[in-house]
């Protein structure tokens, strides 16, 4: 296909971010624009800035740096004693500079060897932008980015598979570009090479591009000797050592690639971030993802995976379609999931590809201890955890409820914080309020420009503000954590004060005639008094309620539902105005389910919430008999399960299919008569179809608060239906 850049006019989105580039509190003290990656060269640094007139480099001289409670005395090593006493808290109280990066490794083994406590950072880059106070993308929007996409079709999934083989690679970037390159391996590889290079994109993303694209590439290439010069000075891709991606409260390992200029993003990662706080998505494949989050083309080529190598033979333009729309999609999905941390990127001391796969509290770290090292003050270290209380929830009411409101304490912690003054007992300098205060203040001045513009001024505003508000919501969460500035007896204080203000909320609720049906943490679910009816009275009555509270907290109405089924607590499903449905809790959703439960569990709660719990119940038995007569799908039964190093071991259920796959490999599973896992793809009519009985009553009994006690009564035990079900029919 013919190449297409299509150029981007500066005046498509007028941005005037030059204010807040010269807050050194949030943006650093350096309002150096533009900067898109900082590499290291021995104690030279790279900058590659991109200019109108394209990517140009810039040479810093740079010394390794780090923290240490004591100094100690080595070659080419100079220290400063920095300022401020943490009394009894001991500090990081010596700056070391090295000479050279010999210097730099020789000193944190002597200070390792030694136990003393230091504050390293291996990264150079993040070294330098800490030091100097510059971050990356100043002055620009998502959009400036230049941003290329790979996916990868070949022959096995393993590239140590016999007849392993590179069929195609797909390419699409987002000025207009897209080609496919074919042919002979080798010539295919070294023409990839060459357009990376032509390209010279800043960012390549790629769905699952660390688990799969990038390490099938390094393989095929070094047997074939092509060596992936995709770097930016002519080098080539290299491998990092095993690290962990933080989503949410859980992790998910990776080996991360790098290359010398550019940032990788593998947007299968940078998904699984994005949906922890919506919990929308039951799948994370590529085009599970598009379909889901509505961006998946209606001419959309669907391929099995297990019939590319014939297909090609047979049909190769097919599979090139298939492939060009697997690019267009990763470059939609990361249009959507990438911006927050673009932008954050621009406060945040660190690269993009980092903190694309950093927890929030980290990147909090990383600008108090960016505040501190400017100063040139002494840096506390971590008090040791210890428990604390968390928020406050309780319900009240179980069932089909109707006419709900929620309201909810806007930034519950955040407003805490700034009206009562809390903070971490060793921020010395007044760092930590402030700064608070500054990203409030700019996400709010953010929201209204986003609301007040379209296009991609709006998109711009809108990405900047979500960047602010998820910093702004890791404060809280910083403090009783494992990081520099913690403080647990302040994070206990602020979540005791949050206790006693929703408490006071639910009671007010209850004093001017509501009923309230769930408290959690922030807010309240309840039912108004029968005189509130318009959207208008709704927000009347919140505010009233909202009078109790300290001026500059604020309790806002958080949206109306026609109904709502209360099972316990943090286990509900809203319906609103419209008919839409919002499930909250593992009890009413989760993506380890099988699919047969799944369907059950929506049907069931919409029959509840047309009050026909009576259909629940026939629906159970008949899907009961419908398993044990073998008519349900064997991939309604199946479960998703993941492989991970615990897989492997010999306890494990997925011990037996392990060693068949890679760790980080999704596999389709169901239970086997003789208990054990079996493969999808490896059915034998073997299914255990009086576990699976067993299963949904497990499924229906999530449920069983909902049937005024008659649960029993509706729903048989599994072994008496299946009991009965077996027993010959006298007739």
């Amino acid at each position: 296909m013919q190449q297409l850049v299509l150029p981007i006019e500066a005046s498509e989105v007028a941005v005037s971010p030059q204010e807040s580039d010269t807050d050194a509190l949030l943006f650093g003290g350096d309002a150096t624009p533009r900067i898109v990656a900082v590499e290291a060269s021995g104690t030279t640094l790279r900058l590659y800035l991109r200019t109108e007139q394209g990517i140009q480099t810039q040479e810093e001289p740079f010394q390794p740096w780090l923290l240490s409670e004591e100094p100690m005395t080595l070659p080419s090593v100079e220290w400063e004693t920095l300022q401020g006493d943490l009394g009894e808290r001991r500090g990081l109280g010596y700056l070391a500079r090295c000479a050279t990066l010999e210097a730099f490794e020789n000193l944190r083994r002597a200070l390792r060897d030694e136990n003393k406590a230091t504050l390293v950072f291996g990264s150079l880059a993040r070294q330098y932008l800490m030091i100097t106070g510059q971050t990356l993308f100043k002055q620009m929007a998502f959009h400036e980015l230049h941003r290329l996409q790979i996916d990868l079709e070949t022959t096995t999934l393993r590239p140590d598979q016999p007849d392993a083989k590179v069929l195609m690679v797909a390419l699409s970037d987002n000025r207009g570009y897209e080609e496919v390159l074919w042919g002979e391996e080798r010539k295919l590889l070294e023409q990839l090479v060459e357009r990376v290079r032509q390209l010279d994109p800043d960012l390549i993303e790629g769905h699952n591009l660390f688990g799969f694209d990038l390490p099938y590439l390094s393989a095929r290439a070094r047997a074939l000797r092509v060596p992936l010069a995709f770097g930016r000075d002519g080098s080539e891709l290299r491998f990092g050592s095993k690290r962990s991606c933080i989503i949410g409260a859980n992790s998910r390992d990776f080996i991360p690639a790098y290359v010398v200029g550019r940032h990788l993003i593998d947007t299968y990662l940078a998904v699984q971030r994005y949906d922890i706080a919506r919990g929308e998505l039951e799948s994370y494949g590529l085009k599970e993802v598009a379909v889901q989050l509505g961006f998946a083309s209606e001419e959309r080529v669907y391929v099995d995976r297990s019939q590319i190598t014939t297909l090609w033979e047979t049909d190769p333009e097919r599979v090139r379609e298939y492939a060009l729309h697997d690019v267009r999609e990763t470059r939609q999905l990361a249009e959507l999931v990438l911006p927050t941390e673009f932008y954050q990127c621009q406060m945040v001391p660190d690269t993009l590809q980092n903190l694309a796969t950093i927890g929030t509290g980290e990147k909090a770290n990383l600008l108090f201890l960016r505040a501190y090292l400017q100063a040139r003050h002494t840096i506390p270290q971590p008090q040791p955890p210890r428990d604390y209380p968390g928020g406050y929830t309780e319900v009240r009411q179980v069932g089909l409820l109707h006419h709900i409101i929620k309201a909810d304490v806007e930034s519950l912690y955040p407003s805490l914080m700034l009206y009562y003054g809390y903070k971490p007992s060793t921020d010395h300098l007044n760092v930590f309020l402030p700064m608070l205060a500054h990203l409030r203040e700019r996400r709010l001045e953010a929201k209204a420009r986003a609301k007040q513009t379209t296009g991609l001024k709006s998109a711009y505003w809108d990405g900047l503000q979500g960047s602010f508000k998820i910093l702004i919501n890791s404060f809280y969460g910083y403090l009783g954590a494992p990081f520099h500035f913690n403080d647990y007896d302040t994070a206990e204080a602020i979540t005791l004060k949050g206790q006693e203000l929703v408490k006071q909320i639910a009671d007010e609720v209850e004093r001017l005639g509501g009923k309230v049906i769930e408290i959690d943490t922030d807010g309240v679910y309840f039912q108004p008094p029968p005189e509130v009816q318009t959207l208008q009275e709704q927000y009347e009555f919140v505010n009233r309620v909202g009078a109790i509270l300290p001026e500059g907290i604020r309790l806002t109405h958080d949206g109306h539902y026609r109904a709502m089924l209360s099972i316990k607590t943090k286990n509900y499903v809203l319906q609103d105005d419209q008919g839409n449905l919002t499930f909250k809790g593992a009890s009413l959703r989760s993506r380890a389910d099988e699919r047969f439960g799944r369907e059950f569990l929506n049907r069931a709660i919409q029959w509840l919430l047309e009050g026909q719990p009576e259909k629940v119940a026939e629906e159970y038995q008949r899907l009961a008999r419908a398993i044990l007569n073998g008519e349900v799908p064997i991939e309604d039964l199946c479960r998703r399960e993941r492989i991970t190093e615990k897989s492997r071991l010999s306890h494990h259920p997925l011990y037996s299919l392990a060693s068949r796959f890679q760790v980080g490999d999704y596999i389709m599973v169901y239970r086997r008569t003789d208990g054990s896992l079996g493969l999808l793809e490896e059915y034998a009519n073997d299914e255990d179809r009086e576990h699976y009985v067993e299963k949904l009553y497990k499924f229906a009994s999530r449920l069983s608060e909902l049937f005024n006690g008659e649960f029993d009564r509706l729903f048989p035990k599994p072994q008496g239906f299946i009991q009965a079900e077996r027993q010959p029919s006298l007739f």
